[in-house]
């Protein structure tokens, strides 16, 4: 059915950003900073972290529960069927060099991970 011309005037607020059950945030900054480490302190991983630049290449990802006290009292007081807690996708995303625009280090590749997270962590 087509709209009605004329409406009430009243528009919709615009929607920013990206919805979904499936949050992703990318843990960035300089090489050997530890960005590894971190990732695998706060995903109880064993993703590579050795002391030279590049050690990781491709994106290491985990899938991380995120813990809600208020989550777990409704679950409690309501007794649903099934529960599904909240999950925060951790990326860890290699480093970004000096002269990345220039073809060195991973380049468009970089810009691409950090593209594809919903969120940032910078690292420092």
């Amino acid at each position: 059915m087509p709209p009605k011309k004329g409406g009430d005037g009243i528009k919709p607020p615009p929607i920013i950003g990206r919805f979904g059950t499936s949050l992703k945030i990318g843990i960035v900054g300089l090489p050997n900073v530890g960005k590894s480490t971190f990732f695998n302190v706060l995903t109880n991983s064993q993703a590579s972290a050795e002391n030279f630049p590049f050690c990781t290449i491709d994106p290491n990802e985990s899938r991380v529960p995120v813990p809600d006290e208020r989550f777990d009292f409704l679950c409690q007081y309501h007794k649903p069927a099934s529960k599904i807690p909240a999950f925060l996708n951790v990326v860890d995303i290699a480093g970004l060099v000096k002269g990345a625009h220039n073809g060195q280090g991973l380049g468009n590749a970089f810009l691409s991970h950090i593209s594809a997270c919903d969120g940032i962590f910078h690292l420092t």
